[in-house]
């Protein structure tokens, strides 16, 4: 199996920090990068955009966040996601159980899972198999 890039975009720092670990202890990933808020990015989609860069493989996106939500990242992302040339797949880790969210979540193609928080090994390997 390929190692995979992954960002984890959440306002929670503690969160961050377990998300962090539980990735590497699972080492199924080669590169983590982590975002306070959806704007944060965002930004650096538009900087990898500009210098050819590619964006990760994997992106566990929080809701509910200050700046850019999550519903705002992904509204973002799919206007422009014609210019980015490469196959990425959003999985929604929050701690909303919101029926509502879980439906809203499936307007988007690119979202292919809604997990709750926090992520287990488990979740993690299902992420990494199903993006294979």
């Amino acid at each position: 199996m390929t190692k995979k890039s992954i960002w984890i975009v959440d306002d929670d720092p503690i969160y961050q920090i377990i998300a962090n670990k539980i990735i590497q202890r699972s080492d199924m990933f080669s590169e983590v990068t982590t975002f306070k808020n959806g704007r944060e990015a965002m930004n650096i989609v538009h900087q990898v955009l500009e210098n050819k860069n590619t964006i990760p493989d994997i992106i566990l996106l929080d809701i509910n966040m200050p700046v850019m939500d999550g519903w705002e990242f992904m509204e973002e992302l799919t206007a422009i996601k014609p210019q980015i040339q490469k196959e990425f797949s959003v999985y929604i880790v929050s701690s909303s159980i919101a029926v509502e969210d879980k439906s809203k979540s499936k307007k988007y193609n690119d979202i292919l899972g809604y997990l709750s928080k926090p992520i287990s090994v488990n979740d993690l390997l299902l992420i990494a198999l199903k993006d294979e």
